[in-house]
């Protein structure tokens, strides 16, 4: 067997975070902001202090949940059934590719 490269693959760092009210919390803010990622995150309805929320920005999270929504009506990714990542994640990439094809063949 190949050893493998000892080289780490670079991960870059996210900019925001769009999470739901359930993420509103000043410790979880407090972390986000101290490595630099901006949190978009909507405030309690109960909060002294509403924090500034940017509500355009928000509206993109609909659009995730909607994919992950559209990911999970395949019963092989919904189930998991690959036991090895390589392969499951192999399937979610070909999943994802067929919902952007859809979409791109029937803009055109």
């Amino acid at each position: 067997m190949a050893a493998l490269s000892c080289r780490a693959i670079p991960i870059a760092t996210p900019k925001r975070l769009l999470a739901d009210k359930g993420y509103d919390g000043d410790r979880f803010r407090q972390s986000l902001l101290m490595r630099g990622i901006s949190p978009i995150i909507p405030p309690h309805s109960n909060r002294k202090e509403p924090e500034h929320f940017n509500y355009r920005r928000y509206r993109h999270r609909n659009r995730i949940e909607r994919m992950f929504g559209k990911l999970k009506q395949q019963r092989r990714i919904a189930a998991r059934y690959d036991e090895i990542v390589l392969s499951f994640e192999s399937f979610l990439n070909l999943a994802a590719s067929r919902l952007w094809l859809k979409s791109y063949v029937n803009a055109a």
